[in-house]
This record gives C-alpha cells, structure tokens and sequence, in this order.
C-alpha cells in the first residue's frame, strides 16, 4: 500500500508539473502589459530616478531573451510616467563595461549597445515608431509604413520626433576598459504632439492602451589598444548580438507589432491602484495573425490552417479566407463584441461594425 501511494504521489506530481508546464507555456504566449500613471511632478530628463514619481512607479518585469526562453545575462527593467505633455520612460540596466562609439544621429544605433522604442498607437501593426539611443545618447527615430514582411512598406528614416529629450546615466564610467562598471540608466521624454500623429483621433490615450514594446542590444565585445568593438568569430564577420526584450516576441524579430505589449495609460495619480485586462477580442486577432504569417510564410497548409476550427478562450472559432482581385483578407466574427475581425493582405488589422 505504501509503494502504491509513493507511486500515485510520483504521478500526481508529475501531472501537477506537466500541467504547470502547460499553463506557463500559454502564459508565455499572451504579450505583457503595464500601467503607465499619470504625474504632476515636473520631470527633470537626466537619467536619474530622482523624481518621487519615478520612485512610485512600479518597474516593469525584468526582460527576457527576444524568443521569451532564456533569461539574459544582465538584468534590464524599466518604468513608465505620463503627464499632459510628454511620455515618459526611464530603463535601468546591468551593464559592466559601458560602452558606446556611435555619435552621429540617425546613425544604426544598434550596431552599438542600446535601448530601443516600439510605439504602434491603432494597434494594427502599421504606421508604428522605432527610437533608439547609446549610451553617448545619441539617438536614431524612424517611422515605418508597415512591417519589413510587408511589400511596400517605407521606412522614413528622416522623420524625427520633434521635441524629444533623453538623457544617459552611468553608473561607472564610460568606455573606460580598467574598471568595472554597474550598468548604465536613460531617461527619454516622448512628445505626445508627435507620437499621437500615428492614431486616428491624434488624442492622448488617457485610460486606454496603445501597443508598445522595449527592447536592449547588446553585444559581445573585443578591445584594441583600450578601445570596445563588436567582437568577430574566427571567420571574420561579427558575432549576432543579444536581443533582451520587455514582452517576448517568440521569434529574432521585433518587427512583428502584434507580439508587443499593452501599455495602459491610467488617469490615476502614480501609486493609485489600476486594473488593466486585455480585451477579448485582442485574443482572437494574434490567431489571425498567427493565419496571416503562415500565408506570408507560403505554408503549403495555411489555408487548411484557416478552415481548422480554433477555441479561443470558452468559445470555438471558425475563421474564412476571402481572397479578392489584390489580396486577401482573413477574417472571422467575434463571439465577444460582434464585431468582424480582419486581416488585410498587407498585414493591416481592421476591426468593423458587422452590418
């Protein structure tokens, strides 16, 4: 009776981590989401988390590898702050040799280590914000039509984010190889009058959310003569750099917008208590898109894929492909609002009053 029980206990044990396994697996899969709070305190942009806003604000969770599998070497974590007029974040990370050589604008900022800025405002994975800045701030902003898996997308490398102001903190010093550092701090402040000019009705998404996503470069190094450089293989190209992200992507590519977090921008002072839950319907579009990326990926099942019915949440899906004279659309009507949820051929999300 006794092996018996040890058995049942063993088995027991087993289903209860299988089962674990199997929630954590999902969880995984559901992008992250924070609360960004609304300041009256003036803000001073000098990388510091001086201010008693920044000390209230909650952190974000520490990143994760791009693929949401590995933890990274050094921790990253940030927060969040709103007010009338700007935007705010403010990212602390482990860093022992802080390093940075880039110093033009608009240079390809990631060839160094950096911190990078995704804003989708409509949440459609179109007309999006990338900003990225080292650790000598110097900064690159662009805005891109569409993804780079989108035919006809553009990226405006000249379009800049008028009025922004950032800031680096380092904890150590600078491109100094004889000590070891702590890590390095920034501090950016976004103008709401530019980065609204992507959403529809161009207002502050106060008590809403808007899709964003974080992301860290960081890079393996070699040092000449006391100077940091990308660090080559012995076949003489670089070696890839590390993605750390704040909402895993589940891929190397951080051009999928409709992986990236929800960030939801609360009237309540910073320290109040908020709610935030991803609206049902959000679950049914990443299973479009999850279509949609088989399609672009010329998967010899994906509309075999599209026909399969999917339970999403309590309720059972069955999604179609209306292909028409310039592409496609794959669609289905929500369980939850009614409403005909599509995706567009060219990756544009749309959600419409069904008539």
């Amino acid at each position: 009776m006794m092996n018996l029980v040890k058995s049942k206990g063993r088995w027991a044990l087993f289903i209860l981590i299988a089962l674990s396994g199997i929630c954590e697996s999902y969880a995984q899969n559901i992008p992250r989401s924070y609360i960004a709070h609304k300041t009256d305190e003036a803000m001073v942009i000098d990388g510091k988390m001086d201010e008693n806003a920044w000390k209230l604000a909650p952190w974000s969770q520490d990143y994760i590898d791009i693929e949401g599998k590995v933890t990274p070497t050094y921790r990253t974590r940030m927060k969040m702050l709103w007010d009338s007029d700007y935007l705010y974040v403010l990212a602390e990370m482990e860093e022992p040799h802080v390093w940075a050589t880039l110093k033009q604008r608009d240079t390809v900022i990631f060839y160094n280590n950096d911190f990078e800025i995704f804003i989708d405002a409509e949440g459609d994975t179109h007309n999006y914000y990338e900003f990225e800045m080292n650790a000598h701030n110097t900064i690159w902003d662009l805005f891109l039509t569409k993804p780079y898996r989108n035919n006809g997308n553009k990226v405006i490398d000249s379009w800049d984010i008028q009025g922004v102001k950032s800031a680096v903190d380092i904890r150590g010093t600078l491109n100094d190889a004889s000590d070891m550092d702590e890590g390095w701090s920034v501090e950016i402040a976004l103008p709401w009058s530019v980065i609204t000019e992507a959403s529809k009705d161009g207002k502050i998404p106060e008590n809403d959310f808007w899709r964003l996503n974080f992301s860290r470069v960081n890079w393996d190094f070699d040092l000449t003569d006391g100077r940091y450089s990308r660090k080559k293989g012995d076949d003489g190209n670089y070696l890839p750099e590390y993605n750390w992200v704040w909402s895993p992507q589940g891929v190397i590519n951080m051009h999928e917008p409709e992986h990236w977090g929800y960030v939801y921008f609360s009237s309540e002072p910073v320290g109040g208590k908020v709610e935030f839950t991803i609206p049902k319907d959000d679950y049914i579009k990443w299973h479009l898109y999850s279509l949609h990326r088989a399609v672009l990926h010329n998967d010899k099942d994906a509309e075999k894929q599209i026909a399969k019915p999917k339970k999403i949440l309590d309720s059972v899906l069955k999604p179609a492909m209306e292909k028409h004279k310039s592409g496609y659309n794959i669609w289905v009507k929500s369980p939850f609002t009614g409403k005909i949820l599509l995706v567009k051929e060219d990756g544009q999300f749309q959600s419409l009053e069904d008539k």
